[in-house]
């Protein structure tokens, strides 16, 4: 396995005034061409820190990857760091200088010596091209190991990584075909699943990996398979997943980039219906959570945060002799909330929530993280209880997720 590892430069990271996002997307890519990252180190804009850094990365792994310190200002000082580190002098390379005079006629702007000293590379290493900055990638080899510095700025890094670095690294490390496929489960736990899916992953062969991803109100599972030809390991993955969805269908609700919230809007488009929300103790996640998705104007016609009980009564229609008999935090009630929800919106499917997200109400004695869910829609009404700890910011999301689950269920009947 070929080891990389991630070395961003920048005081602006280290004092939280910028999240280093590039870290991210590397890591997906080098994971997809069989490369593993196996550091990360965040440094400041100093030359001994840049040096020491890049040698104990080399000493590590095979690839060593740096993001930021390539700007024209003086504290931007990884090109003359890394010319010391590898023994080198800088140049002016004519195709670079081209490309900074083009963007700046492009944009109109005057053309300072500052700027053109973006065009000086070190003499040793292959230049990157950076068709959208004026920072270029530069590319070192020693040893059989390589060095790749790039640009800070996120856009320019992704498309330099998939553009230039990517194809090179593959090229020079002969590397293997790293495959992820994720399956999206909500409404179990993480050793609740482990334990239904138990026999299938210690039946798993070798090459095929399997991580358990919680998160508040669900689990991501996911495959890593590594190999030679990217069709085969395609074609087992598959074939482990339709295992899968036999064994925990009922919690799966999305593969990869799926959201909740996207593929229940999905189910309601498909055939062409609406919902509306009625939300109480999490109020108005859910109604983010669906309207965070491009689109969900064609089927979501709104909320009502019916947090006050005269709220559930004078605008949902909720009968207060139902909240004065069962209390606001019980079945009785968040059915009422769900039928009021959907006749005021006129909508084919409604979710309604009520509970204690974070501490006990007056005169209501249920526990706290004690939440109902109700989903009503023609032919369907469905009210769970659940009961989910003292978190209140977990017990929203959980409760969040849980009622999109349930309402694309009842959507799927």
């Amino acid at each position: 396995m070929i080891r990389a590892e991630i070395i961003a430069i920048g005081d602006e990271l280290l004092i939280g005034q910028v999240v280093n996002t590039n870290a991210v997307f590397i890591t997906k890519d080098l994971g997809e061409i069989g490369i593993k990252t196996v550091q990360m180190t965040t440094i400041g804009d100093g030359a001994e820190e840049i040096e020491a850094a890049v040698a104990e990365a080399l000493g590590r792994a095979e690839v060593v990857l740096i993001t930021g310190g390539l700007g024209p200002t003086k504290d931007d000082i990884t090109k003359t760091t890394l010319c010391k580190f590898f023994h080198t002098t800088l140049r002016r390379d004519a195709e670079v200088l081209a490309n900074v005079e083009r963007l700046f006629a492009k944009k109109g702007y005057p053309m300072t010596e500052t700027n053109r000293r973006q065009a000086d590379v070190p003499v040793d290493c292959t230049v990157l091209p950076n068709p959208i900055g004026t920072a270029p990638g530069m590319w070192f080899e020693r040893e059989g190991k390589v060095v790749v510095s790039m640009p800070g700025v996120p856009f320019e890094t992704e498309r330099m990584m998939k553009e230039e670095v990517l194809p090179k690294l593959q090229k020079f490390f002969s590397t293997d075909v790293i495959l992820h496929k994720t399956v999206l489960t909500q409404g179990v736990g993480e050793s609740f699943l482990s334990d239904r899916i138990e026999q299938w992953e210690l039946a798993l062969p070798p090459h095929i990996r399997l991580a358990y991803l919680p998160q508040a109100g669900m689990v991501r599972l996911r495959l890593s398979a590594s190999g030679k030809d990217k069709e085969v390991l395609r074609a087992e993955v598959d074939a482990q997943v339709k295992q899968l969805e036999a064994l925990i269908g009922d919690c799966i609700f999305g593969y990869d980039e799926d959201t909740l919230e996207s593929v229940v809007g999905q189910a309601l488009r498909k055939r062409g219906m609406s919902v509306a929300t009625a939300e109480s103790c999490t109020g108005g996640c859910i109604a983010h959570k669906i309207t965070s998705v491009s689109g969900s104007s064609d089927y979501y016609k709104g909320s009502v945060v019916a947090y006050a009980n005269e709220t559930k009564v004078n605008v949902l229609g909720v009968p207060a002799e139902t909240i004065e008999k069962y209390g606001a935090v019980s079945e009785q009630t968040a059915i009422a909330m769900a039928r009021g929800v959907r006749k005021l919106l006129a909508t084919d499917f409604a979710v309604a929530t009520t509970g204690t997200a974070g501490s006990p109400l007056k005169g209501e004695a249920v526990a706290v993280g004690t939440v109902f869910i109700a989903v009503a829609g023609d032919g369907v009404e469905v009210v769970r209880k659940f009961t989910y700890g003292d978190d209140r910011l977990r017990t929203i999301q959980r409760a969040s997720y849980q009622a999109l689950k349930m309402l694309l269920d009842s959507i799927n009947i």
